[in-house]
Order: C-alpha cells, then structure tokens, then sequence
C-alpha cells in the first residue's frame, strides 16, 4: 500500500524594529508574496520550491525549510501555518518545498534518502537551501527545518543527512530517523506507524551516525511534537525520537525541565533547561494527527532562537529571473481569531468549494479548499455539509470539525479565520468509511451556498 494511502496531512508584518539605537520601519510597499523558484540546482526527484521573503528582512537572513504533510503541498503549508507571519516578524527567509509523487508525500523510507547525498527529496531540498544562500545572502550558520506528518519524518531525515547544514530542527507528529526505512521498494513502514518499532538509543543513535559515516562535528538540536491520541503517526514514536536525539547529542534521557506551556501540553528539556535546549519535547493530551495548532510556530522560531537579535532591513523580493514566478499572495492583516458563533461575515459574492478525495480500504483523507469568490473579506467562516453515509471523521487539520458523521460543520482556527476577496484556505480530514467514499452533495459558507467544483 503506497503511503499516500495512510499518511495524513495535517500573519502580520513587522512594523518597528530597533536595530543598533535606529528605529526601522517596515516597507509600506505591498504585502510579499509567496514566489515559486525553478531551475533551482540538483532535483533527482522533481520537487518543486516556493520561496516566501518578507519585505523587511535581515542582512544576512536566517533560513527555515517548512515542509509539508502527504496530500499537501508548499503553498498549502504556506497558507495554513504561521511561519510566514512570524518570518514578517522576525525576518527570516522560509523555503516551502513540494513532493510531486502520487500523495504528495516525502521519500523518508528508500537507501538513497537515508545516506547523506545518496538522492531523491533530501537531495533536491538541499539544493533549495544553497540557492537561497547564493541569491539571497542567507546566513549558512542559521538554517533550520521543521516539518508536519510527513514533513515531521524529513526533519527527522535532513538531520541526520545534513548535521554539518541544519543547526535545529523541529518535527510535528513525525518519526525517528531510518524508522519508515524499507527494504522490499514500498515507502510505507506498518511497524514504524503503528509506534511498534522499539530500539534502544543507541541503536537509534547509530542509525543516525551512519547517515554520514566518520562525520564527527556539532550535531543540529531537535525539537519534536506529538499528540497522545495520533492513529496515523503512533504516540510511541514521539520517546522514540526523543531517545534517538538525546543518544546523537549525547544528553541523559532523563529531563532537567518539565512544564505545562498550555493546559494539556507537557513539555520537556534534555541537556539544560533552557530555550534552546538540545532536545524538547512537548507532549499534547488527547489530540491526535492534526498539528500544528495554534501558537506552536512561534514555540519553533523561539527554539530556533530566531524570535529575537535580527537585524532587519528593507528588502524586495527574490531576484526576478526567467526561473521565477509569482503565486498568490497572503493577506497582510493581523493574525486572526476564531470568530464567535454568528459573528462571522457571510461572502458577497458567492463561495467555491474543492473537495478531492484519498480513499483506501476503510479509510480516507480529504483536501478542501475554500475561495471567497465574492468582493468582501470572510472575517471567521463555518463550512457546512453533510457526510455521505458510512464516513466517520476520526482527525482533522486547519479546522475543527464536528460531530464526526451525518451534517457537520468546519470552523476556522486561530490563524486562517479571514479569507480575502478572491482569495482561498486548506483544511482536511481523516474518516473510516463503510464503502461509500463519496463526497459531500453541497455546502455551504456561513450559510450562504457555495459552488462545489
């Protein structure tokens, strides 16, 4: 079974800055925009690159690769996660790589992906991580990578390939490295999964060094997040990683630091207490395959130590060349809240809705896109609709959605509650099904009726 039959997926401007005793103001050009680069260097696997540069950015910029879930793609993790406001805010430069394979996942499980140079995605992400350091001056002491469901498991790749390129990195419902590894062609790992693959830490740890035999300098620090209920991604995996990187970095398993950031969230440091400890883990009680949630971007950028010290300048955006191309831009509005029941704006205008489906045996996953086709904003939306018979959610991302069968109903979270006219959010679902993996007849948005297409 290919993995992209059982892999889920799961903003504000800078404004004043004070460098050096000078108050600097942030561009009152317009908002940046999200660029696609191509011919960007060896690609032995098609990847595509999106490159997102705030227009107040740093001398020499920090660089963070966001990569995302199955199903997904760059501009998907673009729009649904908070990295490029906190790159507004921070001026950092954030590459947003795209698989292009059937399911759009990442290759985390062949030979080639798991040896430093050996090919495929590690390889072509590589080669975005050196253009931005030829074309945008980007700091090479300053890269880093984080990573959502599949995403979360390149992390776990790219930092034991690339120890002397990546200084942290920071993995949402991923795995240990070399634990989707196969040997029989198939990128899917059910031991691995289902958190049933137990090694001791140094054999994890070994895994890891073997990436890049005789490599014997600093090693990137790990950050990794988990739910407690994930069915895709077991729990288990979460101490797995947590083994593995305090074995690479050489730090006791046992934590200095243990605290409650949030209710339900447990959150642990190995090697000191402090924010840019060696290894953290943060541990989410009853939630399953669905992060990030809110406010844990800015948990990563603090981690990678990026939320303070910049020293940002006016900048344009990447040098426009015959490889690159402009995608749609974010809204340059602060960041949204969840709107209150009945205070969200109905579309004037009329509402598209695009709703593929991934279906396997008895489950299924599904990429939903909402475009406000009308000429005001959306400030805090519901999706309605109703479920064909026999489907039964079991996890959600981008959105809370309930109940879990019959007429349900998405609702923004904190960070994509407002869509602009002509512009569009991504959210998605995992669901058992009985057969029946249609999709939904109608929806509607705010309740107003939207076109499905």
């Amino acid at each position: 079974m290919r993995i992209r039959s059982r892999i889920l997926a799961a903003a504000s401007a800078a404004a004043v800055l004070a460098v050096a005793g000078i108050t600097l103001f942030a561009s009152p050009a317009a908002a940046a925009t999200l660029t696609e680069v191509t011919n960007f260097g060896t690609n032995p696997s098609n990847l595509r690159m999106h490159l997102y540069v705030p227009n107040t950015v740093a001398a020499r910029p920090a660089v963070v690769v966001a990569v995302h879930f199955c199903t997904g793609s760059g501009p998907a993790f673009y729009s649904g996660t908070e990295f490029a406001s906190l790159a507004d805010r921070y001026g950092f430069i954030v590459v947003y790589p795209s698989a292009t394979r059937s399911g759009n996942c990442f290759d985390v499980s062949s030979p080639e992906a798991l040896r430093r140079g050996g090919g495929s995605d590690p390889v072509g992400i590589m080669s975005m991580v050196t253009y931005v350091q030829q074309h945008n001056n980007a700091d090479p002491g300053r890269i880093f990578v984080t990573g959502a469901s599949s995403g979360g498991m390149m992390t776990n790749v790219l930092l034991g390939d690339y120890p002397d390129v990546f200084k942290a990195g920071a993995a949402f419902m991923g795995v240990p490295f070399g634990c989707f590894a196969t040997t029989d062609g198939s990128s899917w790992n059910s031991t691995c999964s289902s958190g049933q693959l137990n090694k001791t830490p140094q054999q994890w740890g070994d895994q890891v060094r073997a990436a890049y035999p005789g490599y014997t300098g600093a090693r990137p620090r790990m950050q990794v997040f988990h739910g407690t209920t994930d069915t895709t991604l077991a729990y288990p995996n979460f101490g797995e990683e947590i083994e593995q990187w305090t074995n690479v970095l050489g730090v006791s398993q046992t934590p200095v630091f243990t605290d409650q950031p949030q209710q339900n969230w447990t959150r642990t440091r190995y090697g000191n207490a402090g924010t840019m400890a060696p290894v953290e883990g943060i541990s989410i009680a009853g939630v399953g395959h669905s992060l990030p949630l809110a406010g844990q971007a800015a948990m990563v950028i603090a981690f990678f130590g990026l939320s303070g010290g910049t020293s940002p300048t006016p900048s344009s955006s990447p040098p426009s060349s015959p490889s690159a191309s402009p995608s749609p831009s974010r809204s340059p509005s602060s960041s949204p809240s969840n709107s209150p029941s009945g205070s969200a704006s109905v579309p004037v205008g009329g509402c598209r809705v695009a709703y593929t489906v991934n279906a396997w045996n008895t489950g299924l996953t599904t990429a939903v896109t909402i475009t406000n086709a009308g000429t005001t904003a959306v400030n805090g939306w519901t999706l309605g609709f109703t479920l064909p018979s026999g489907q039964s959610i079991t996890s959600a991302w981008n959105a809370t959605v309930a109940p879990t069968s019959g007429a349900v109903t998405a609702r923004n979270v904190s960070y994509n509650a407002s869509i602009p006219p002509g512009g569009s959010t991504s959210f998605g679902f995992q669901a058992n099904h009985t057969g029946n993996t249609g999709k939904p007849a109608a929806f509607t948005l705010n309740g107003a009726a939207c076109t499905s297409v």
